[in-house]
């Protein structure tokens, strides 16, 4: 009993040893790629804004700060069109209805708006987003805890990423889901070495066409 207990203790300090320095790795290459200022950021065709929850119809805190970041940096032409990315999986929880209309209730040209309906983890956002929207750079907007993720991500598959910061005020168990994220960056760690491939693909919608923005779906 005692050996088995000294095997699983072991395996216990390397798969920590192992988390921490996948994320040491990912964060120290991918920090110089985040900005905090929309005064100093570069310019960027396309801005991805990643879903954050909601409540009702009513975007989280979480949400309503990345597409403000996202709205401030098109307003100041940092971008020029959004892609908006989220779960709309069931009737009842719907995010990409609730940030398409946020984005078109606060003066964004609706030609401007991409939707990704498929966008359940920010890899498969990425990946989509590659395959899917043909985008080669892009602005990612999330809060801090997340842009490193991402931005390892979207350059590890293929996208020129940097990160705008959406960070406002306190949130929520922010401590709680940055702690959560030390594990959510090193399975994306692991999903980019097997080249996961999404469970959802479909036809291709390239950014540089018309938007896929329907004004008809329920509001």
């Amino acid at each position: 009993m005692k050996k088995y207990f000294k095997i699983v203790l072991y395996l216990a300090i390397i798969g920590l040893i192992a988390v921490i320095s996948v994320n040491y790795y990912v964060k120290s290459t991918t920090k110089k790629n985040i900005y905090y200022s929309a005064k100093k950021f570069p310019k960027n065709d396309v801005g991805i804004i990643f879903g954050a929850g909601i409540n009702g119809d009513q975007p989280s805190k979480y949400l309503k700060d990345r597409l403000d970041a996202g709205i401030l940096l098109y307003k100041m032409k940092r971008i020029n069109k959004i892609l908006l990315s989220g779960d709309n999986g069931r009737d009842e929880y719907d995010e990409l209805t609730v940030m398409k209309n946020y984005c078109y209730d606060h003066g964004v040209d609706t030609t401007k708006i991409f939707i990704d309906y498929a966008g359940f983890d920010t890899y498969s956002t990425m990946y989509r987003a590659k395959h899917i929207f043909k985008i080669k750079k892009a602005t990612l907007i999330s809060q801090k805890y997340h842009l490193n993720r991402a931005i390892y991500i979207g350059n590890k598959l293929g996208i020129k990423s940097v990160g705008f910061s959406a960070n406002n005020g306190e949130y929520l168990g922010y401590n709680y889901v940055c702690f959560r994220e030390y594990g959510s960056v090193f399975k994306s760690f692991l999903d980019v070495l097997r080249n996961r491939e999404p469970h959802f693909l479909g036809n291709e919608i390239n950014i540089n066409g018309p938007s896929n923005f329907s004004k008809e779906d329920k509001r």
